[in-house]
């Protein structure tokens, strides 16, 4: 069986050269993080919501999730000797609080998207943690390398290239991503790729966005990438942290079940289809007290349902008051398996393509 080449990220050799994506709410967990670095790969542990803050007040939110995030980084580390690292988004209220957690407790790399995660460095300082932002076009790409290296005399240690065909929060307008208008992965990834050799380091770069098979990662080395982030297909494992609903409703979903929505947050969203998707596409309301405001782009007077509450319940699998994120590709998954059987198919799927 060919091996795959390794992704190195500064110090780190990563070997199946795959990031496991951060998904949120309560999807990436610790048990998915530790099972995917036990495995060579990158576990990533998705920061946003793992608090019970839905039964707290805005005075308990920032403790509830800085703890219930700790635990889970010490959990995954307890049960994996591998590479951990966390994503953790800009637009969150409470990001920088997660940030400084995710420092004390020295995960290996933190991953930041959903806005320019322009300041980070300065709460890492001189400690060994990679910094990997997740950006969705070269010029994004360019402003964070500009700034870092003014303000902190540092670049990313690699860049997460993240195109329209990945689940959840995108990075493109609702009608570049319905009229066919947003450019294409593999266009994204060329244009960072030839970027990211303007530096005089080696910022390696990974692809993400409708990953799914040994195929689209050998698809992706040639074109420059180092390495490939993949998320939909690790929701059906059996080490995910979500509801065995969510997982079944990856499992029943068709092709055409896939939807953009406008998500109350300003930024489009890839969701499965269901009843409770209808009717926010009908332009009913579910009318809500917000208590912890835990996106800075949300507005709750405007938003017609919280996105946090209707996340909350996807992942305890109440999807019947709740969507499901999903890549494009999610029609592809046929049945759930351990993430050791997962990387195993990978790598049966890339030798292959290449001996082809």
């Amino acid at each position: 069986m060919s091996e795959f080449p390794s992704l190195n990220i500064g110090d780190l050799s990563v070997n199946p050269p795959i990031i496991q994506g951060g998904m949120g709410v309560r999807v990436s967990g610790p048990n998915l993080a530790a099972a995917v670095a036990n495995e060579g790969a990158i576990g990533i542990i998705a920061g946003v919501g793992l608090g019970k803050f839905e039964d707290y007040t805005a005075a308990k939110f920032v403790s509830v999730n800085e703890d219930s995030f700790r635990e889970a980084i010490r959990t995954a580390r307890k049960n994996s000797n591998g590479i951990i690292g966390v994503n953790i988004m800009v637009v969150l209220s409470n990001y920088e609080s997660l940030i400084k957690v995710a420092v004390e407790e020295n995960v290996d790399m933190i991953i930041s998207g959903s806005g320019l995660p322009l300041s980070v460095p300065k709460h890492v300082g001189s400690k060994n943690i990679k910094l990997i932002p997740i950006v969705s076009s070269v010029r994004t790409f360019k402003i964070i390398c500009k700034k870092w290296q003014k303000s902190y005399n540092r670049l990313p240690d690699a860049v997460v290239v993240e195109g329209v065909k990945a689940g959840g929060h995108l990075g493109f307008s609702y009608q570049e991503l319905t009229d066919g208008t947003a450019p294409s992965l593999e266009t994204l990834v060329s244009e960072v790729v030839e970027a990211a050799k303007e530096y005089n380091t080696d910022i390696p770069v990974t692809a993400a966005g409708g990953i799914f098979s040994g195929e689209d990662i050998n698809k992706f080395l040639k074109l420059g990438a180092k390495g490939v982030q993949m998320a939909t297909r690790f929701v059906c494992t059996h080490e995910c942290d979500v509801n065995i609903k969510f997982k079944e409703a990856y499992l029943k979903a068709k092709k055409d079940d896939v939807s953009i929505i406008r998500s109350p947050v300003g930024m489009p969203g890839r969701v499965l289809k269901n009843s409770f998707v209808q009717e926010i596409n009908q332009g009913n309301t579910v009318p809500f007290v917000c208590k912890y405001h835990c996106l800075k782009s949300c507005d709750p007077k405007t938003a017609p349902y919280c996105i946090a509450k209707v996340l909350v319940n996807a992942a305890d699998g109440v999807l019947e008051e709740s969507f499901a994120f999903a890549g494009v590709n999610v029609y592809k998954c046929s049945e759930i398996i351990s993430v050791k059987e997962l990387i195993q198919k990978l790598k049966e799927e890339y030798t292959q393509v290449i001996s082809s």
